[in-house]
């Protein structure tokens, strides 16, 4: 039976898509492009990664039948709503631990090239080590459980409508099983 709830869910669904799309526009301004000497430097790599796997979010279908829209019965739809709130969320969390790591690799760019102007001096080799340490530590801390916990608490604030919100381990099957990363 319908319980009333599917325009929510349809806002919801409208909500996860436009943050999703944020973060992919984001990542696409970072265009890592160092010297030819630096090129494997790890911050770049990581860098080229994050442009990579963004583009591999955006190729994965969308796995719902589409042509097949609900009906009119209000339970079809609330069912097929659930299941786009699931695929929303997931593109929206991988969208978001690339942008995580694509921001310290920007960093440490950033960082790197402040240690790399001017006069050579031998404190630049212990700068760039603490540079390197300090992406290391951040990518680290770009944990799946941040990312929920981040996204259930900016929601919560912006006062949105989460009933239909999936758990982090049912985001983690479906991307597992649309083969994603």
């Amino acid at each position: 039976m319908a319980d009333g709830f599917n325009e929510a869910r349809a806002l919801r669904v409208t909500e996860l898509m436009t943050d999703y799309q944020s973060l992919l526009q984001r990542i696409a301004e970072y265009a890592p492009n160092p010297p030819p000497e630096e090129y494997f430097e790890h911050g770049y790599e990581v860098l080229r990664q994050c442009r990579a796997e963004a583009q591999a979010v955006l190729l994965v279908p969308y796995p719902l039948d589409i042509s097949s829209m609900p009906n009119g019965s209000g339970d079809q739809e609330k069912r097929q709503l659930q299941r786009i709130i699931i695929d929303a969320s997931a593109r929206r969390f991988q969208a978001k631990k690339i942008y995580l790591r694509a921001v310290a690799a920007v960093r440490w760019s950033n960082a790197r090239n402040a240690i790399l102007q001017g006069t050579p001096h031998a404190a630049q080799a212990t700068q760039l080590q603490q540079t390197n340490n300090s992406l290391r530590i951040e990518l680290a801390a770009v944990t799946d459980a941040r990312i929920i916990n981040d996204f259930r608490q900016a929601d919560t604030q912006a006062g949105y409508w989460l009933v239909d919100d999936p758990l982090l381990a049912t985001i983690l099957n479906w991307i597992r099983s649309q083969g994603s990363h």
